[in-house]
């Protein structure tokens, strides 16, 4: 088997990474197509405000792989029908073959039979707080919430997130293998995402999704007005004076560099990591993930949006989407929902168990996400309560269907829908085999890829990724 921990650094790091993980194998990353970034414009000299120019790039190589085939198989595509008794073939980092006969290539590969079992794309989850509200769940671990102002879209969550985060190991063995690391919602304007591959590393740079986009949190409703309930905006109307006066200034920011850019004539303007941010996601290079739940404010929040000319691109939480299911679904706006939580403030009183069927049914992008870092490890029984929520419901809602709440509806949500989220040819291999239905509440994750590296076996624990917070000091025989 390949091991799901290598050297991360130069070769003179193996020994000291054998300290920290004994009986794990040290090899040298394997270059790969799937970890290549995608192509991006070149900042010009002095062009800091361009498009997608990223200070913090993604170091992330892709894993040792293997070609691998899983046969006899129950193929949940996330793409199209379910596939019975199919077979999938994963080489190089990428899906291969996907279909009801697939031949292993002529130079082999390791085979797995799949009686019984199924295949799904990785789950995706676009709302988490994993790395930067990590467990142990204390004070000096909380660094989710820059609770200082009201507009705080200089921050980066990324300079948040702790690597060694016991619930990483846990969320991939729930077959997570993409995350979106979110700021919480404190602020009006909560500041940068960072999307993740949910793999071990040193740093935050080596998990970091090569070329995704960077999201922006904004967050609705009783959040920001408690929080700065003795400082202001204190109401909704102040919550939305704030986001267009923000939005105001990020209007004039990007004016004054796109002027810049055109010319490289005189001094640059001055940076401000606040409005570069906003600006940016005005250009449409940052996506906007806002948190709100009552269906009203979220209309609101589209109104400024065709105020200021930028696409929401996700409203999250979202307990009253079901109620302008019809509005998503023109505006080309996903959502993001809990199967069930509700009722535990008042915005989130309205809620019904249907949502995300509802959502669904009226054609808009309807995805699950956890918010919880218990929720990430079992995103697959979510999905399979909403299925059936919607189907006490009246609706007509199959496995081919529920799938996509997990895999390429947020795929789409992060703009990667093109490299992950279903099995097809060509996309990334992030893949996870299921000892079962994956919708039953007995289904466990037994084997999961990523970029056809395979990073957490549960038939071997012997391998299983474990932080080195976890770890320890482990002794070890010194070589003389």
């Amino acid at each position: 088997m390949i091991s799901p921990v290598r050297a991360l650094a130069a070769v003179s790091m193996t020994a000291v990474f054998a300290l920290s993980s004994p009986g794990l194998a040290q090899q040298a990353p394997a270059p790969s197509a799937a970890a290549s970034p995608a192509p991006g414009p070149s900042p010009g000299p002095g062009a800091v405000s361009l498009p997608l120019a990223d200070p913090y790039p993604s170091t992330y190589t892709a894993f040792p792989s293997r070609a691998t085939l899983i046969r006899n198989v129950t193929l949940l595509t996330a793409a199209g029908p379910v596939i019975r008794n199919g077979s999938i073939l994963l080489r190089n980092g990428k899906i291969v073959a996907v279909g009801a006969n697939v031949a292993p290539p002529a130079d082999g590969a390791d085979v797995i039979d799949g009686t019984g079992k199924y295949v799904t794309p990785g789950i995706i989850d676009i709302h988490s707080h994993t790395g930067d509200y990590p467990a142990p769940g204390v004070s000096a671990h909380s660094d989710g919430n820059e609770a200082t102002s009201p507009n705080t879209a200089n921050v980066w969550a990324e300079h948040s997130i702790w690597p060694q985060d016991p619930e990483f190991p846990r969320a991939l063995a729930g077959g997570v293998t993409t995350a979106q690391i979110l700021p919480g919602s404190a602020n009006l304007i909560g500041g940068r995402s960072a999307v993740i591959k949910i793999v071990p590393s040193r740093t935050v740079q080596g998990m970091k999704f090569p070329g995704a986009r960077y999201g922006l949190k904004m967050a609705c409703g009783e959040n920001p007005k408690r929080v700065y309930a003795q400082r202001g905006p204190s109401t909704r109307m102040g919550n939305m004076a704030g986001y267009r006066a923000a939005w105001i200034s990020a209007e004039a920011y990007k004016r004054r560099w796109d002027a810049w850019n055109a010319t490289h004539k005189g001094d640059a303007p001055t940076r401000d990591l606040t409005l570069e941010t906003l600006a940016a996601a005005l250009r449409g290079d940052i996506y906007v993930h806002m948190h709100c739940y009552r269906a009203d404010e979220m209309a609101q929040v589209i109104d400024m949006s065709h105020e200021f000319g930028y696409k929401v691109r996700a409203f999250h939480h979202a307990i009253e989407a079901y109620k302008i299911a019809d509005l998503l679904a023109k505006e080309g706006i996903a959502a993001t929902m809990w199967a069930d939580w509700g009722g535990f403030k008042m915005e989130a009183l309205d809620t019904v168990r249907a949502n995300i069927g509802l959502v669904d049914a009226a054609g808009a992008r309807a995805t699950i996400h956890s918010d919880d870092g218990s929720g990430i490890q079992r995103l697959n029984q979510e999905v399979a309560k909403a299925m059936y929520a919607a189907k006490r419901a009246g609706l007509t809602v199959g496995e081919d269907t529920a799938v996509k709440w997990m895999t390429i509806n947020p795929a789409w949500a992060l703009g990667l829908d093109d490299r992950i989220g279903s099995l097809e040819a060509g996309k990334n291999a992030d893949v996870v085999l299921w000892n079962g239905d994956p919708f039953s509440v007995y289904a466990k994750a037994e084997k999961v890829w990523i970029d056809g590296a395979k990073l957490f076996d549960r038939d071997d624990p012997a391998q299983s990724w474990r932080t080195d917070f976890e770890l320890g000091y482990v002794r070890t025989k010194v070589a003389k």
